[in-house]
């Protein structure tokens, strides 16, 4: 039985991240904070990671990528790169949203409830609310942007939730009680590569793969210069 390769790469945030995953095993992962852009550093991580096993691109079986949400230009930078990887291999790509990918790294490890919360700027939030349920993320909340006290407001009380993201922190004093009694914030790296490629086999084998020209951003609001336009 062949081996399926997935190759990861997520840029929505500063903290950017590729791996390698072999039938759901992590088989590599490089992960860095830029506070520029991941331009310069995404394929050499790339480089990297394939050269340690001694595959090339048309190893790979297909490509999964966080579309996010997140910052505009880390969102571009990532679905440009694998894009024109998967279009050179042939080889299909599965979108994957960042917050589910950030739901996964604390349900992963117990949590019933995940809130990823990311600093969307302008005073708002991209959040979300998942279930662990059969193994599968269930979303309680819809994945949106919000303005911080309304989302927070709609958290269900007398439930354990943990919360993971920048907006997690920049907004905690904001969750308002009883929500806050039973919220943890569990300290985890934000890096997602690894979940971003785990959920890539779940929409492999769900057959959610697209061609490169497939791709297409998730955006849930106008980028500014959308806005300027």
């Amino acid at each position: 039985m062949s081996v399926l390769r997935i190759l990861a790469v997520d840029t929505t945030t500063s903290s950017g991240s590729a791996a390698l995953l072999e039938d759901r095993r992590l088989v590599g992962e490089i992960a860095g904070e830029s506070g520029t852009t991941h331009s310069a550093r995404l394929l050499g991580a790339v480089d990297r990671l394939l050269r340690a096993e001694s595959l090339a691109i048309a190893d790979i079986g297909a490509f999964a990528v966080a579309a996010g949400p997140g910052s505009f230009t880390g969102i571009r930078i990532g679905l440009s790169t694998v894009k024109a990887l998967a279009f050179a291999s042939g080889k299909p790509v599965v979108p994957v949203s960042s917050l589910r990918a950030l739901a996964l790294k604390l349900t992963l490890t117990g949590a019933p409830l995940a809130c990823p919360v990311l600093d969307a700027k302008k005073g708002e939030v991209y959040a979300a609310l998942f279930e662990s349920a059969a193994g599968r993320l269930v979303e309680l909340i819809p994945q949106g942007v919000y303005d911080p006290d309304e989302f927070f407001s709609r958290l269900p009380g007398g439930r354990a939730i943990a919360f993971i993201g920048a907006g997690s922190a920049v907004y905690r004093d904001r969750i308002p009680c009883p929500a806050r009694e039973t919220a943890s914030f569990p300290a985890r790296t934000l890096f997602i590569a690894h979940e971003v490629g785990l959920l890539g086999f779940e929409g492999f084998e769900e057959g959610k793969g697209v061609p490169a020209e497939g791709v297409e951003p998730l955006y849930f609001r106008r980028s500014q210069a959308e806005e300027k336009h």
